[in-house]
């Protein structure tokens, strides 16, 4: 069997590994920009929607907003109806470097498909989509504490 998911980790790896270089000026680093990018797309997400987003658990996702909060990236808002939910916002701060976020994105895209043709690149979004789907069915059957039989 082709070690297909070994390939999109270092894939993904390698990828992580630039934007925590050239985020380490802004002060992001660890992931932590996947976090304010979503959070700059979708304002006003709570914590719980956002790990669910990025597929990580509570404690983790709780870690990088907590740096972002602290690094003024994002900010933390009472809910109108419930005071108990925390909804999170990008601040100013965290505006502004989203667009640099936003087009590193676009040119590691572009460099990561370079070659390919549009059939191509089509056929790879679906293909990886159906892969997503399938471990995400995992995903969430392992993190309710269930265990798989190999």
């Amino acid at each position: 069997m082709k070690e297909i998911l070994r390939e999109i980790g270092m894939i993904a790896r390698a990828l992580d590994s630039i934007s925590n270089i050239e985020f380490k000026e802004y002060d992001l680093t660890k992931g932590q920009f996947l976090y304010l990018v979503r959070i700059c797309e979708s304002p006003g997400i709570i914590q719980e929607k956002l790990a669910e987003m990025v597929k990580v658990d509570r404690t983790t996702a709780a870690r990088a907003i907590q740096k972002l909060e602290m690094n003024g990236f994002i900010e933390k808002r009472d809910d109108i109806l419930n005071k108990k939910i925390k909804k999170l916002f990008p601040t100013e701060k965290g505006e502004n470097v989203y667009p640099f976020i936003k087009s590193e994105h676009d040119y590691s895209n572009s460099v990561a498909l370079n070659g390919l043709s549009e059939r191509e690149v089509e056929t790879i979004f679906f293909l990886l989509q159906r892969i997503r789907k399938n471990v995400v069915k995992d995903w969430e059957f392992v993190k309710k504490g269930n265990k798989r039989n190999y």
